[in-house]
């Protein structure tokens, strides 16, 4: 679908398209209530829980006040229902501000102040510099006699150089009187999310231009969020408003992660919510046996001789009632909770920020803190991520003349050095390759200094070492680039550029010498890229030995070639250019199939060689993650040996002959075959050695492994504790993650850069690097971090310390639950299985509530060792992996414990307060009494690091429920009326407390001491 916006057209496009007003709010005044409910009531547990706080609203049938269930429900969603309505009441704010900022429009021909939100398509509007632009706008006009303009797109893509911006050629030499008159049309492609791509045609009407079609990309775009930088002003027309713009269609909710824990609990949940059914239709038929047998011969017991048809159903739904407390209703809000404070712990961990930035970590997913503990898969990119990222030129091959061999620095050559003095003809034809074939802007500083705004940290690294080497790139004015060369200054004209995709691997420009007239094409690309299409004839063989030699150093290659093109064979291919680049549909696949009829009968000049240096702490923090069992997988863009090189230097693989490497390669399907059958073949044997055997695999090898033998790859994944996946593209990184959590690992990406993002947002945890590539990396990621050492803290840490908590907090929660429905259940044997409650309503809710939630909350601030001992001996995270501390066995255990102190519990409380004169709410709060002794004491005991904190919170909390209950049992009203003073003047329940905790814990700390003892663990 298309889309034709008229220039200056103010009634045209009004009505067909959205104006700029934005709104990223979720919710309106009118329909929060309904939506919120709607959104809270889609999930099972609170859909479970709605039903028990109706069926409490039936008086026959309920054993207990409603309030008792719908106070926390209400209470819970309250707390839902307010964070989402702070949240999109701040989003509310920000839209407004946006929305009201004022900015210049033409109207009718007369430019006028109006606020962003009544900006149209077709509008033209005006900005100055360093305003930020409200919407997506095609520049017609800019203050530069040139056409260009500067822009800075942090905002956008988290990059933080400023990107050179063009007015379209239909639109040079237009008076800057007229442009506020100018019309025409826009053919562009409908809305959407790609801030990369662009593919449209512009039309201007007489007088301007009669009707020309002039092709349109992104370079002639400034999209909304972006700040104009060192321009005066620019005006543009609007393309796409509100939130139809390209920012306004990428923003959005990510689909949610779910832990492996988060599924232990749902699973564990599942399995109660089973058992809670089995115990009800069991108590339900003993109930209903017993009042139609026993129960009429008692003579208090006034059962009608006949009842409605639905008396049956009343015993097992009021059963049914006392036992939906079997499944905590405030586990998910303690969990959001303690999840949200763990975050917060990463946020403010001063040892984890980048000293040499400035840059804090930082957790932007809230929810899977306790996944970091349980990694078991790191899938890593190479540049950036494992290295500086800042790029240093060190050696090079001109003509098979190797330069910076024995120095290990080219520029400091001598022998080139003389080269460049002397006007070698090869080494000119290199350095100007390196000075012209780029993306590059020259700006003067204020002491007259040149300064080089490059995309592309290897594009400045060549254009600095050319101007070191005396090849300096002075200016670039429109289509025309001065270079100086040994006191001498050349002009080239850019006719075209053909721009470096991750497909072509390679970028050219054809330009003209303005001294001679000769049109010439430069390129330079990766050796795959280059040297195939050389001439024939011509020995590559020197070029390709270059390239394995800097390879095996760990330097970053480039070849450089030249072909000089005839007027009519240019002419020609410009056609065919122009024609490709002004398509709509496959734009970037026709313009690759035309570039590749001119990049061929090339002139190799010769290979660079760039350093590209490993951060610190790289190797001793992949040495330590790999001794906590987490396996390594590199996917880089680069050439096999200088990852390979890259690998040993950091400890990802170790050398001959305690490590292996096996190569899978191949350019047909039968070739990856009988490699990946080959190197299959010796991992399983070799798999019950103690070698690091590792796997090597190229991206044309690894596109035929995934379509066509994905069975076998994924048997060598699972085998395999090393990878390294060279020359692999974006959708292929993603695909590896994919293949892995198919295998039910769990995985952590990390990258740096745009092309890491996919990889990072499949990944069951995404890690991004706020590094020189931008912040595309780090704001798609669950967490950002300033350098790859601190991946170390954030796992063993952060990772850890959340496992063990979470994992103490979710069968904490569900222990305390079972041992008041354990007594209740137990307490309807000695009360005619009629389904009574024992406990009052305001205690159940408070028991839920506060007295036991209270303590347990504390727990986020628990460690079970000191962080120096979990940093130096990383084998500990062995059991955080393996789910030890969470799984069916273990909530058995808790489970068992439940069980096991319900019936100490009822069993002492009945046989010290159950005779004639004891009333029920005073075996009741007996009874409550033990249960909150007992979680003090469980809490006590499972809690390994003692702070103020949390003394305070556990016997805090036990004396906060005597002071309580004494206010409530001076209330007459209260139904508790002198029933705590009572008992607390009593020594019998001081007696009665001291048993329960005796016999309670006694046996658990046997059990405890036995197991640490003689059945301690083994990591």
């Amino acid at each position: 679908m298309k889309r034709y916006v008229y220039i200056n057209d103010d009634e045209s496009s009004k009505e067909l398209y959205c104006d700029n007003r934005i709104s990223n709010r979720k919710y309106t005044l009118w329909n929060f209530l309904p939506k919120n409910l709607w959104e809270q009531f889609s999930r099972f547990m609170n859909q479970y829980f709605l039903l028990i706080a109706c069926l409490q609203l039936w008086s026959l049938i309920t054993p207990v006040n409603p309030a008792s269930t719908w106070g926390p429900l209400i209470f819970i969603f309250a707390v839902s229902a307010s964070k989402e309505a702070w949240d999109d009441y701040n989003r509310y704010l920000s839209d407004k501000k946006a929305n009201e900022k004022e900015v210049w429009v033409v109207r009718q021909g007369i430019k006028k102040h109006i606020q962003a939100q009544d900006i149209h398509v077709g509008n033209i509007v005006w900005l100055r510099e360093n305003d930020e632009v409200p919407c997506d706008l095609v520049l017609i006009g800019t203050s530069d006699p040139q056409g260009l303009c500067y822009v800075e797109t942090a905002a956008l893509d988290g990059e933080t150089d400023l990107k050179t911006r063009i007015i379209p050629s239909a639109c040079m030499g237009i008076d800057f009187e007229l442009l506020h008159k100018i019309k025409g049309v826009i053919e562009c492609p409908n809305p959407d999310k790609d801030i990369r791509r662009f593919d449209a045609n512009l039309r201007l009407f007489p007088p301007f231009i009669d009707n020309d079609v002039c092709p349109l990309t992104i370079k002639n775009t400034i999209l909304q969020s972006c700040y104009l930088r060192n321009t005066e002003w620019a005006c543009g027309v609007a393309v796409y408003t509100g939130n139809e713009t390209k920012l306004g269609m990428s923003r959005g909710i990510p689909e949610p992660k779910l832990t492996a824990m988060d599924a232990m609990i749902d699973k564990l949940t599942g399995a109660i919510f089973v058992f809670q059914i089995v115990v009800v239709m069991v108590l339900g038929i003993a109930g209903n046996v017993w009042k139609d047998t026993e129960a009429r011969k008692q003579w208090y017991v006034l059962y009608p001789d006949e009842g409605p048809w639905y008396e049956v159903l009343v015993i097992p739904l009021r059963f049914e009632l006392l036992c939906s407390i079997m499944i905590p209703i405030s586990i998910k809000v303690s969990l959001d909770l303690v999840k949200s404070l763990y975050a917060k712990f990463i946020d403010w961990d001063f040892e984890m920020i980048d000293q040499e930035t400035g840059i804090p970590s930082h957790a932007t997913n809230t929810a899977i803190s306790e996944d970091l503990g349980q990694v078991e898969y790191i899938l890593t990119d190479k540049t950036g991520t494992l290295t500086e990222n800042r790029m240093i030129f060190r050696r090079c091959c001109i003509s098979g003349i190797f330069y910076g061999n024995e120095t290990g620095d080219a520029l400091k050559d001598v022998e080139l050095l003389d080269a460049v003095s002397g006007g070698s003809p090869d080494v000119v034809r290199f350095l100007t390759v390196m000075a012209v074939c780029n993306t590059v802007i020259p700006v003067k500083s204020k002491t007259g200094a040149i300064l080089y705004k490059a995309q592309s940290q290897d594009e400045d690294a060549l254009v600095n070492a050319a101007a070191r080497l005396h090849m300096v790139f002075v200016n670039k004015n429109a289509n025309i680039l001065e270079i100086r060369f040994n006191g001498s200054v050349i002009h080239y004209e850019v006719l075209e550029t053909l721009e470096f995709t991750s497909d072509r691997k390679r970028m050219s420009v054809v330009v003209k010498n303005c001294q001679n007239g000769k049109i010439i094409l430069l390129s330079k690309g990766a050796d795959e890229a280059i040297l195939p299409h050389a001439y024939a004839g011509q020995q590559t063989r020197t070029f390709i030995e270059a390239v394995d030699q800097y390879a095996q150093l760990g330097l970053r290659t480039l070849c450089l070639a030249w072909c000089e093109l005839k007027e009519d064979e240019y002419q020609e291919w410009s056609l065919m250019f122009k024609e490709a680049s002004s398509t709509l549909v496959d734009r970037e696949w026709r313009i690759a199939e035309v570039c590749q009829r001119l990049e061929h009968d090339l002139e190799v000049l010769g290979v660079t060689a760039i350093e590209d240096r490993l951060q610190d702490g790289v190797p001793e923090t992949i040495e330590t993650l790999r001794k906590a069992g987490i396996n390594f997988w590199m996917l880089t863009g680069d050439k096999q040996n200088t990852a390979i090189q890259i690998a040993l230097s950091c400890n990802f693989i170790s050398p001959e002959p305690k490590g292996q490497l096996l190569l899978i390669d191949g350019k047909t399907e039968d070739e990856v075959f009988r490699s990946l059958e080959r190197v299959l073949l010796t991992m399983r044997i070799t798999s019950s050695e103690p070698k690091d055997v590792a796997f090597v695999v190229d991206g044309w090898a690894l596109e035929i492994a995934l379509k066509h033998y994905r069975k076998p790859f994924t048997e060598l994944a699972i085998l395999s504790r090393t990878a390294i996946c060279c020359r692999v593209t974006p959708s292929q990184k993603a695909q590896l993650v994919e293949l892995l959590k198919s295998c039910d690992y769990r995985t952590l990406a990390i990258g740096d850069g745009g092309n890491d993002v996919r990889m990072i947002q499949q990944a069951d945890i995404g890690v991004g690097i706020s590094g020189r590539e931008g912040l595309q990396a780090a704001r798609a990621a669950d967490y950002s971090i300033g350098k790859f050492r601190f991946l170390k803290r954030l796992i063993l840490v952060h990772g850890r310390y959340s496992y063990n908590r979470t994992a103490f907090l979710s069968q904490y929660s569900f222990y305390k639950s079972l041992v008041i429905c354990f007594i209740q259940i137990f307490f309807s044997f000695i009360s005619g299985v009629s389904g009574t409650s024992l406990f009052n309503s305001v205690s159940l809710m408070a028991y839920n509530v506060f007295y036991t939630s209270v303590p347990v909350l504390v727990s986020v601030l628990d460690k079970d060792l000191s962080e120096g001992t979990v940093m130096q001996h990383p084998q500990i995270l062995f059991y955080c992996q393996a789910g030890r501390l969470l799984n069916p066995s273990t909530f058995a255990g808790w489970f068992g414990r439940s069980l096991f102190h319900a019936i100490v519990v009822f069993l002492i409380t009945i046989h010290a307060y159950a005779y004639e004169k004891s009333e029920m709410e005073e075996l009741s709060m007996v009874a409550l009494s033990g249960c909150i002794w007992l979680q003090a004491f469980v809490v006590a005991l499972e809690t390994n690091c003692f702070t103020i904190i949390q003394h305070l919170a556990i016997w805090g909390n036990l004396v906060a429920f005597y002071v309580i209950n004494l206010i409530f049992s001076a209330i007459p009203s209260s139904g508790m009326y002198t029933i705590m003073f009572r008992l607390c003047r009593q020594p019998s329940y001081w007696i009665t407390m001291f048993l329960i905790v005796a016999a309670g814990m006694g046996p658990v700390l046997a059990l405890k001491y036995f197991r640490y003892t003689y059945r301690p663990i083994t990591i």
